[in-house]
């Protein structure tokens, strides 16, 4: 038996006037994802504890079987992990984001932030304004790492986790009030802005109508990680496929393998053939057991607040990932489960996360059942069936 989770990262919304009231899930035509629910099981699914921040981090690592309030010492950290930066007990790690600030005022305090993601800057142009502000802000005590696209890494040596906001979350609103209370983590990212909002690069990306990448925004704190490896909580061979740092650093500390796809960014536009015939192969060639094929887009319409583009997202995963991975299994001959879910809920009509439950739908091709429902956040609520923590998906994929 072969286990393949598909993750749509923020795919579960809330109803959409523009959409006739329906959910961008329920709106969007999947007719994959309705043709495995029929034949399976849909429900809800609720993958952040009590008490914790709804995150991509917490999320991804309850959906994998690690339980957050176990494993989790920070969102940062694990986006080291990817990176390859050995970080020592006593370091602090955080993400560092190139975001997209208002310029019509005079003081950084009373600017707005307008874009997490500098228009999903390339990690190609993103790489040479961390070299910009590297040159100018690191010291002993803090060091600068390049990541994937507008996510990025800062090192503090012998520092603390400190309470941070992350950009997203705060999205149209003046930074001065989510500012770090640490003095110098304040002070870079001030003037990280003096370095960045002039570069060469940022005056081409306004002359093109894109958003300009002018500050660095610190968030998501904290220490090394320790996860157990994933083939001793399940027994199963697992792979990674992600296009983002804190899914493949997950991947690092579980010690699973990490599957590169060329083109795969992160956005809307990437490479979703290539990572679906990565699947394929690592469950059929490659002698994997387990394959998690995480897909942001969704996740980064939602912070845009795009419902027709995140609409696109799902439809894009519905007809070029889970479509092509359902036929590269079957025509190996491999007997497989297929989960389908999202990490958590990003509203458009927020722009970040929630911790409500999300839909999952769970096929088993040795189990094909005759159900009338449809894969959406409304049906799989009225389906009955219902876990209450997310780190115990996995082992329900798996029969345990």
């Amino acid at each position: 038996m072969k286990y393949v989770v598909i993750l749509g990262d923020g795919m579960a919304d809330c109803p959409i006037e523009e959409l006739g009231g329906m959910t961008p899930l329920e709106y969007a035509k999947t007719p994959q994802m309705d043709a495995l629910a029929a034949a399976g099981e849909i429900g809800m699914v609720h993958t952040i504890p009590e008490g914790m921040s709804p995150g991509s981090d917490t999320a991804n690592l309850s959906v994998l079987g690690y339980d957050p309030k176990i494993y989790y010492s920070g969102r940062s950290p694990l986006e080291a992990l990817s990176i390859g930066v050995d970080m020592k007990p006593t370091d602090v790690s955080l993400r560092c984001n190139i975001v997209t600030l208002s310029e019509e005022e005079e003081n950084y305090e009373d600017k707005k932030i307008l874009d997490h993601s500098s228009g999903e800057i390339s990690t190609e142009e993103a790489a040479v304004l961390i070299e910009a502000v590297k040159k100018e802000l690191e010291t002993d005590l803090y060091k600068f790492y390049v990541g994937t696209s507008y996510r990025h890494l800062l090192i503090w040596d012998q520092g603390r986790v400190v309470e941070l906001t992350p950009p997203h979350d705060v999205l149209g609103q003046t930074v001065g009030q989510h500012l770090p209370e640490d003095t110098a983590l304040r002070e870079m990212m001030k003037k990280s802005y003096g370095i960045l909002a002039d570069h060469p690069i940022n005056t081409e990306r306004k002359k093109k109508g894109l958003n300009p990448a002018n500050s660095c925004w610190f968030w998501g704190a904290g220490t090394r990680p320790a996860l157990t490896s994933f083939r001793e909580k399940t027994g199963l061979k697992g792979a990674m496929v992600s296009a983002v740092d804190l899914l493949k650093g997950i991947a690092v500390g579980a010690s699973m393998k990490n599957i590169s796809v060329e083109g795969a960014n992160g956005g809307l536009h990437t490479n979703y053939e290539g990572k679906a015939q990565a699947a394929v192969d690592a469950l059929t060639k490659d002698g994997c057991d387990f394959v998690y094929v995480h897909l942001e887009a969704p996740d980064e319409m939602g912070h845009q607040g795009s419902v027709d583009k995140k609409v696109q997202a799902i439809e894009y995963l519905d007809e070029r990932v889970i479509a092509p991975i359902k036929q590269g299994l079957e025509q190996a001959g491999e007997e497989y489960r297929m989960l389908v879910m999202p990490d958590h809920p990003t509203p458009i009509a927020l722009r970040t996360h929630t911790g409500d439950s999300v839909p999952y739908l769970l096929y088993d091709s040795t189990k094909v059942q005759d159900n009338s429902w449809k894969y959406n956040e409304k049906e799989a609520a009225k389906s009955g069936h219902c876990l209450a923590k997310g780190c115990e998906m996995i082992d329900y994929l798996i029969g345990r």
